[in-house]
């Protein structure tokens, strides 16, 4: 009789190693935090419709979401007794976190369920990726983030992209359940957002006349002599962030300030320390054009744009930057010293500190919190300042502990903007190498930071600058696979797959990159 019983229990143990071993090959990306088989699935004929309360308007929108993702046109009801349904409803007792859903496929129906409409929309994600034919496997998910802020920044200021691209970088961040697109709007070679009141941002800043060619590094400077230019209407910002509300991403600007400024100089010569003749920058690197601190014209003129800004973006969260800004002009600036004598400042560290904190007191007053980059901790940190942390963790380990809330984007493993692969194989680009595997191992929290901050940190994002990315095709590539599995990090649980499992499901999603029109680096190529 023992010897049935270690023989039976044996045997389960092996059918429950097989089970977990099953439903890792599902092509699910990012992978649900609890995923059980069920051997039952679903099949999408004609008569089966799609089951919601039709009196909420969310709900209906999210209902035609589903039908796109089917590829179907399923007839929408509200009845509750049809016989094959896939059914969508919110459940308010569900709500473990805002993004939470719950995902059922059986023979005789399909239904998701959360506490809000973002974890429906999650779920119709999930959903799509189940799709076989006209079969659905059948499964049980119960599914959350691992964190609540998962990012992807796009730079359109060193080269623009049209709004039909942004579009479509929004729905394939959605497809990946990435809820924030940081967006960088102005830069040294190019201000790229209308600004109604200072017309001459988009008439002089947004353009330049030529790029150079090959790295910044390189000591032979030639240029292209091809032209630049290119912005944002307000109405055409409007539309981008409704679409992306839509796909429940929020839209983040960056308005950066003080340094990082040489195409808002250009345009407006009498906000720098000089007053001098400035051009619209046409190299990469940090440049030393800076916004005067001395100069109350400086703070009219960015609270002027922020006041436009705020009105745009219904973001919590407005960027300022605060990286890189070189202060050789401020040390030489009468205006800059005298600012200094009067608000009793040491130095030029806490000179910058006090643009920061007095341009955050004036997006506080607005009812939004500032981001910027860590630099923002030198000299002293804004008091109501989120930091994302870029040059490694340090700064954000440092806010951590100070308790402010961190987003982490350290060059390695997050900027996309690095290598891929040899660089005798890949486009030209800045530098660095941040592999696929690399990205896949990253976990935003560090070994040093104490448990208990570990609520600080928000989550993490991934940055593509483009210096070296003129074209849609380039900025896809660099973007994907990555984000596929930067994606994995933010929203699966820590104890996730190995990195060979992920690329086996990966060969799925080459697949669904392929039907978005999606260029992406695939070295197995």
């Amino acid at each position: 009789m023992k010897r049935r019983i270690v023989i039976v229990a044996f045997i389960m143990a092996i059918n429950i190693n097989l089970g977990i071993a099953q439903e890792k090959l599902l092509s699910l990306i990012p992978y649900p935090q609890k995923v059980t088989l069920v051997d039952n699935d679903f099949n999408i004929t004609k008569s089966v419709k799609i089951l919601i309360d039709k009196s909420d308007k969310e709900m209906l929108r999210l209902a035609e979401v589903l039908n796109r993702s089917l590829a179907q046109n399923l007839k929408i009801t509200s009845k509750a007794r049809v016989s094959k349904v896939i059914e969508i409803a919110i459940d308010k007792s569900l709500a473990k976190s805002s993004e939470a859903y719950q995902l059922i496929v059986n023979r005789k129906n399909v239904k998701i369920t959360a506490a809000n409409y973002a974890g429906v929309f999650y779920g119709i994600q999930t959903l799509h990726q189940l799709v076989e034919g006209d079969l659905i496997k059948g499964v049980m998910i119960e599914d959350e983030p691992r964190f609540k802020y998962r990012g992807l920044h796009i730079d359109v200021c060193r080269h623009f992209f049209p709004v039909e691209f942004i579009k479509k970088f929004i729905d394939v961040m959605a497809f990946y359940k990435y809820n924030n697109l940081h967006w960088h709007l102005t830069e040294d070679q190019g201000w790229r957002i209308e600004i109604k009141k200072y017309p001459k941002l988009t008439e002089i800043g947004s353009k330049r006349a030529q790029t150079k060619i090959g790295h910044y590094g390189d000591k032979l400077h030639e240029f292209d002599g091809v032209p630049v230019e290119g912005f944002y209407t307000q109405e055409q910002i409007k539309e981008i962030v409704a679409y992306a509300k839509g796909k429940y991403i929020n839209v983040i600007p960056e308005i950066e300030m003080p340094g990082h400024a040489t195409a808002a100089l250009t345009s407006y010569p009498h906000l720098g320390c000089k007053g001098e003749d400035y051009k619209v920058a046409e190299n990469w690197g940090v440049f030393h054009t800076i916004y005067c601190a001395g100069k109350e014209s400086t703070f009219k003129f960015l609270e002027d744009v922020i006041d436009e800004v705020v009105e745009l973006f219904p973001s919590k969260y407005i960027h300022i930057g605060g990286d890189e800004a070189f202060k050789d002009h401020w040390k030489e600036c009468l205006l800059c010293k005298k600012r200094m004598e009067e608000e009793g400042l040491k130095d030029f560290h806490e000179l910058q500190s006090y643009f920061i904190q007095r341009m955050e007191k004036y997006i506080n007053s607005k009812g939004k919190q500032i981001i910027g980059w860590d630099e923002i901790l030198e000299g002293g940190l804004a008091p109501n300042a989120t930091v994302m942390s870029w040059r490694g963790m340090k700064g954000g380990i440092a806010a951590a502990n100070m308790d402010h809330d961190v987003i982490m984007t350290p060059g390695s493993p997050c900027y996309f903007d690095n290598y891929q692969g040899p660089k005798s194989d890949e486009p030209l680009a800045i530098g660095g190498m941040n592999t696929l595997e690399k990205v896949y191992e990253f976990n935003p929290f560090p070994k040093e930071l104490p448990t208990e901050k570990h609520h600080f940190i928000l989550g993490a994002q991934a940055n593509l600058w483009s210096e070296y990315i003129k074209t849609e095709d380039h900025m896809e590539y660099m973007a994907y696979p990555r984000a596929c599995a930067l994606s994995e990090v933010l929203w699966s649980s820590e104890k996730k797959s190995s990195f060979e499992e992920f690329k086996n499901r990966m060969k799925k999603h080459y697949e669904f990159l392929d039907a978005m029109n999606v260029n992406y680096f695939d070295k197995e190529k």
